[in-house]
């Protein structure tokens, strides 16, 4: 069952959908007593360029057919979200927008508020673990992928992370004189594009397949990223103090072929580094982006997390 929801953040809304196990009636609650009138429920939190109908909704769909009652949301500047600049990627601002969703989700009648988990896939998990650090209404953290933005974004620049910064110091000194705001692309917008671009690496590949082919594509996903956020992300940390305040039980699934999104290498550093590692699955054969949406794989992440959120809300 689906139920589209706002959640309220300030002075904006944030578009939402919460998936609702068999079980519940049209307002959210549990049909029944005891256990079954006490959902677990988990919050989302999504990768970077991506909307609530993607990822986020595959995870969310599979994880309520198994029990568990799913939300997932557009982070505020994107997608049905409210918020202005548009297509802006700010890693703390993403990270309140978990906070405002258990905000939300402990007025919904039949929600557990001490049964209340979240699931963060590649960018998505380097948020959720920054989030639980210092919101301990989230009980258990699981993550896909688990991506940590400001390493990636650290790795990539050529010449290093503070020549970097003078480079978007100075463009944004022209962005105030000219009142014009610089996007930039996440992906290139075709297999060609990136060809033309020398990306052939497989990684780049199947992320254009998945977000900008008929195979994910949405049309609130702009592919489109506000180039004033960077300097954010290049100074970000998602596992900042994680060892000495994350105590909640965690999971960490990683895709077992290792490609250049650094999420492997990620994942391992998170387990090393939380104080309350419960569960490590690599799934082997599988790589980064064929962790969104390829069934064998999906189906073989969400059994895991299920036991996982089962003995750990």
């Amino acid at each position: 069952m689906l139920q589209r929801i706002t959640i309220p953040r300030g002075p904006i809304e944030l578009a939402a959908d919460l998936y609702l196990p068999d079980g519940a009636d049209g307002t959210g609650s549990a049909v029944g007593t005891g256990e079954a009138a006490s959902m677990r429920t988990v919050v989302l939190s999504t990768p970077g360029s991506s909307v609530k109908e993607q990822i986020g909704a595959n995870y969310a769909s599979h994880l309520a057919a198994r029990g568990i009652a799913a939300l997932v949301f557009d982070p505020a500047h994107q997608g049905r979200s409210g918020g202005g600049p548009r297509d802006l990627e700010d890693p703390y601002r993403r990270g309140e927008d978990i906070s405002y969703a258990i905000d939300a989700l402990t007025t919904v009648p039949g929600i557990d508020p001490e049964r209340i988990g979240v699931l963060g896939i590649c960018a998505g998990g380097g948020y959720a673990v920054h989030t639980a650090r210092t919101d301990h209404r989230l009980k258990a953290v699981g993550t896909v992928v688990p991506s940590n933005m400001g390493t990636s974004f650290r790795n990539f620049q050529p010449d290093g992370a503070a020549a970097a910064l003078d480079r978007m110091a100075d463009a944004r000194i022209k962005e105030s004189r000219s009142g014009e705001l610089a996007r930039v692309n996440w992906l290139p917008d075709t297999l060609e594009e990136a060809a033309a671009a020398g990306l052939t690496d497989i990684d780049t590949t199947q992320a254009i397949t998945y977000y900008r082919t008929e195979r994910g594509r949405n049309e609130h996903s702009t592919n489109r990223r506000l180039s004033r956020g960077d300097s954010l992300l290049l100074g970000y940390d998602a596992y900042q103090l994680v060892d000495q305040l994350m105590t909640q039980p965690l999971q960490v699934i990683l895709a077992g072929r290792i490609g250049n999104t650094g999420s492997y290498e990620s994942g391992l550093r998170l387990w090393k580094l939380a104080p309350n590692p419960v569960d490590l699955m690599v799934i082997e054969g599988a790589g980064h982006y064929e962790m969104y949406d390829e069934p064998e794989y999906v189906d073989a992440a969400v059994d895991r997390l299920v036991s996982f959120y089962s003995n750990n809300l």
